[in-house]
């Protein structure tokens, strides 16, 4: 099964995608009437929601990603790098709430790539994880940073995969997943370094796309846009594998 969307949405997109992942739970904590609203619009419209964790679970306090946040908790200090400090679990708990409210199962973590494979990252990665699974929610994660995708740091995911039971999350066009079962992919653009957001995909790579995610035998496949021109990419994809 293969369902399309994109990073973030407006009202419109319910309309025409069969999932969508919430950014602003990333930003910041995101309140009562918004979750009300899309949760109602994915109901009556079938749609799946999925979010992505709270930036004070894995990301250490900047500038660049907090200006946005406007319901600060606890020590700033405290932040990030899936520490399990008090405002990391607060962090999480809201995360977790604002899931049940969505009905949303998959979560995504994504670390920066200031959160390189040493061993107290690693085993970080291991204590939360450890702390947070169950049976409610599929936890994803997408790790940035080349550091992860040397030979020795492909073997530490594979392990923490493995182990963890978490979900890999890549950009096709980058590298391959590490991980068995659902497949999880946001598309960030291709060019130099990670992201390239106003890269627009050619019909040759949504092609290239839809034969890789054909070969996926049958498993449950996400492929979420995540460039600006996101809603038209998603929408030409959509067409080519249904």
């Amino acid at each position: 099964m293969i369902k399309v969307g994109t990073c973030g949405f407006t009202t419109k997109h319910f309309n025409y995608f069969d999932v969508l992942e919430v950014q602003q739970t990333f930003y910041d904590f995101v309140g009562e009437k918004s979750l009300k609203n899309w949760g109602s619009l994915a109901r009556e419209k079938n749609v799946e929601l999925t979010i992505k964790a709270n930036q004070i679970i894995t990301h250490p306090f900047n500038v660049a990603t907090y200006k946005r946040m406007r319901h600060k908790i606890g020590n700033q200090e405290n932040y990030g790098n899936f520490r399990l400090t008090k405002e990391v679990e607060e962090a999480w708990e809201i995360t977790a709430e604002e899931a049940r409210k969505l009905n949303a199962k998959v979560i995504v973590f994504q670390s920066p790539s200031s959160f390189k494979p040493t061993e107290e990252n690693i085993q970080n990665l291991f204590n939360f994880f450890t702390s947070i699974r169950s049976n409610e929610f599929i936890l994803a994660w997408e790790p940035r940073g080349e550091e992860w995708y040397s030979p020795k740091g492909k073997e530490v995911i594979k392990r923490l995969v493995e182990e963890l039971g978490i979900i890999h999350v890549v950009d096709p066009f980058r590298h391959e997943t590490l991980s068995e079962g659902i497949v999880y992919y946001r598309l960030h653009g291709i060019g130099k370094g990670e992201v390239n957001y106003r890269y627009k995909y050619t019909d040759q790579d949504l092609k290239t796309l839809a034969s890789k995610v054909n070969k996926e035998n049958n498993k449950i496949t996400y492929v979420l846009f995540n460039n600006i021109y996101s809603f038209e990419d998603a929408l030409r994809f959509k067409s080519l594998v249904k």
